[in-house]
């Protein structure tokens, strides 16, 4: 599903393409949603009680949770947008379908901890007591929700994105094989006459023919 290998990169084109932007934005929610539970999301419960903790239902594995798939998603679009980077500097067809299929794998994989992290999130959520401690990160909490909710889109986006780049590069590996004649048996094709329609003339002798003697002057035949 890309150009030929050894093609120039065009920073500008590639920095345009949807799948750099699709990366682009689902990393920095990523920022976003660890960013905002590493920061703000572990508070005080109020005065009575000086330990931080977890403003998610005061569950310790909501915001552990949250931070991990942030953290996985994070450093999974750095590669990926190397990958994407050099992919038309790969020549082999095996190795593009292996980072594809490695594109497509993982972008499910992510929307489905995306998913996860949303529905533990929002439901801890739900029976969060709000304190006046909890309410300073409140809207931190409702900032990593949010924006756990749009990664999934995203990233459900990119691995549609990479199936369908599977789809092509096999329809177009199906197309360059046709090419070719599969039948052992088939003639090759000749190369195609000048007007289709053949010469009835017969062979003429070549010119500048001369009239041979049947007895050169000066030679007589021996008898025997």
């Amino acid at each position: 599903g890309a150009g030929r290998a050894g093609g120039a990169i065009d920073p500008v084109d590639f920095l345009k393409q949807p799948q750099t932007l699709l990366r682009v934005t689902t990393w920095i929610f990523s920022i976003v949603v660890f960013g905002s539970i590493v920061n703000e999301c572990y508070v005080n419960k109020d005065s009575q009680h000086p330990e931080l903790l977890c403003i998610f239902n005061e569950n310790e594995s909501a915001c552990s949770y949250g931070i991990a798939v942030g953290l996985i998603a994070f450093f999974g679009c750095i590669f990926f947008f190397v990958v994407d980077l050099y992919f038309q500097q790969i020549s082999s067809v095996k190795d593009r379908k292996r980072a594809v299929l490695l594109d497509l794998g993982f972008s499910g994989f992510l929307a489905f901890l995306w998913f996860v992290a949303f529905c533990f999130l929002a439901n801890q959520w739900q029976r969060t007591t709000l304190t006046r401690g909890f309410s300073q990160g409140a809207d931190a909490a409702r900032a990593a929700i949010t924006f756990s909710f749009f990664s999934i889109i995203i990233w459900v986006v990119l691995a549609l994105r990479a199936l369908q780049r599977y789809r092509l590069g096999t329809d177009m590996s199906l197309f360059a094989t046709e090419q070719f004649c599969t039948d052992p048996s088939a003639s090759y094709p000749g190369y195609p006459g000048g007007s289709g329609v053949e010469s009835t003339e017969t062979y003429q002798s070549p010119p500048f023919t001369e009239t041979l003697e049947p007895n050169p002057k000066g030679y007589q035949v021996p008898a025997y």
